[in-house]
């Protein structure tokens, strides 16, 4: 049995943003996979990276990380972002992502990100998101996302239904 506990819910009292956005890459299988970590968090801004390894390989040929890693690390690290933007964090889920590869990682080299949430609605968020190996001047690849925001943190369970005219 694992010793680490699940995230709290969303809105409780006293929650540390950089707890719940680590316990976002402890329960999302993808990031742990890819080894994922957060750098630094500041409201509506996180940077992370992914360590090089040669399993995240996608060309043998060229030791390339595959795209699919750089695309879960985008996107996850989003995700983070939107959760970080929210004065009482609840769970987001991506309905777009788009994504430009600029160039090919750098075979050998960590992945770093960092991502802006800069709109944040009642139930969309807005981010953006580069992935670089030193600077974000020279990107390997930039997304723009949006996500769906459970608008519903805090109230009851139906609460949001229509009553039924009698």
């Amino acid at each position: 049995m694992s010793d680490s506990k699940p995230p709290a819910p969303a809105g409780a009292e006293g929650e540390d943003p950089g707890e719940r956005i680590r316990a976002m890459i402890r329960f999302s299988p993808q990031a742990t996979a890819i080894g994922m970590e957060m750098t630094r968090i500041e409201r509506g801004r996180v940077w992370g990276r992914t360590p090089y390894r040669p399993e995240l390989v996608g060309d043998p040929e060229t030791n390339v990380i595959a795209g699919g890693v750089i695309t879960t690390l985008l996107d996850s690290i989003c995700g983070m972002a939107a959760v970080s933007a929210m004065e009482h964090p609840s769970s987001v889920a991506t309905i777009d992502l788009r994504i430009d590869y600029m160039r090919a990682a750098e075979p050998g080299r960590d992945v770093l990100a960092e991502a802006h949430c800069y709109k944040l609605g009642r139930s969309i968020a807005f981010v953006r998101a580069v992935a670089y190996e030193d600077t974000p001047e020279n990107p390997i690849a930039h997304v723009a996302c949006a996500f769906m925001v459970n608008a519903s943190a805090g109230r009851r369970i139906f609460s949001n239904m229509r009553k039924k005219k009698s």
